[in-house]
């Protein structure tokens, strides 16, 4: 990809408005940054590249336009970047990111990209303002915006269904989240090849929580170790320790303590990898424990 493109053309946009890189850099990233994009060495992110349209008085299609990135690219980065925050649970960046792309017309134009923009709204407001009444709204605005009855369910959609899944868990409303998991288990089934091969991984497991609480302890085992089978068939790595994790719960919750301890060992392995401080400080004195009641000695 030919990046010099995109800087030259920041560069001149610049000096035209007679700014330095410092004043273009203030509230976006650093001097240097922006010395690194103008030369051609890297390309800006999806957010700075948007903000810097902005100082320079451009909308940001003037750079695919005149650059050979197509807008794809731009999407696409956002949306791993909105990935990202979700994942490792930095919502108010997640947030941050949403306001700025709600300005974008490449998103308030387009119903398929609005929709990635809704979905993470209703995320923060329940998983930050604790609000599932505007939650399911934003979820459901989401939905609607790309859903149709003709058409096989978009992966995007599932995830949207298997996220009021995840609020009613933990509105402790087990059956209503079940019945979203097997709708999106169903649509998965039928759908064919999923490009982002983890939310099975991902509906698997929701499926299990849920069954585990619901006493079906050996059909949420079996939930388990059909996604364990899928991760190292797919070559995945999210969803190996929550899925140890689960089967060992669900052992600790027959007591058999000896079959649960190598599975929460296990996840502690994946969560030190993936280096998820909060999922091991929480398993490193749960394993003492249940070694404990194994051996007292």
């Amino acid at each position: 990809m030919d990046y010099s493109v995109i800087g030259t053309k920041i560069r001149e946009l610049r000096k035209a408005v007679g700014i330095t890189q410092g004043d273009l850099a203030e509230g976006i990233c650093t001097q240097a940054l922006i010395s690194r994009i103008e030369k051609g060495d890297i390309y800006p992110s999806a957010t700075a590249l948007y903000q810097i349209s902005v100082k320079l008085g451009v909308d940001v299609n003037y750079f695919f336009e005149i650059g050979t990135t197509p807008r794809l690219d731009y999407i696409m980065e956002v949306e791993k970047q909105l990935r990202y925050l979700r994942v490792y649970r930095k919502y108010e960046e997640m947030m941050d990111l949403v306001r700025i792309e709600e300005k974008n017309p490449l998103f308030y134009k387009d119903n398929d990209h609005l929709q990635l923009l809704y979905w993470h709204k209703g995320i923060y407001q329940f998983e930050v303002k604790r609000d599932a009444e505007a939650a399911f709204a934003l979820f459901d605005q989401a939905y609607r915006l790309t859903a149709n009855q003709k058409k096989a369910m978009s992966e995007r959609e599932m995830e949207i269904l298997s996220s009021n899944g995840a609020i009613l868990y933990n509105m402790q409303q087990y059956e209503e989240a079940l019945h979203y998991y097997k709708k999106v288990i169903q649509a998965m089934n039928t759908t064919g090849q999923l490009q982002d091969k983890s939310i099975k991984t991902k509906i698997f497991y929701s499926t299990a929580r849920v069954l585990t609480r619901l006493g079906e302890l050996e059909e949420s085992t079996d939930y388990c170790l059909k996604a364990i089978k899928w991760c190292f068939e797919e070559e995945l790595l999210w969803g190996l320790g929550e899925l140890h994790y689960q089967i060992g719960y669900n052992f600790e919750l027959k007591k058999e303590y000896a079959q649960a301890l190598p599975y929460f060992r296990h996840a502690l392995h994946m969560f030190e990898i993936r280096k998820d401080e909060p999922y091991v400080s929480f398993l490193v004195p749960k394993i003492e424990e249940i070694a404990r009641l194994i051996d007292p000695a």
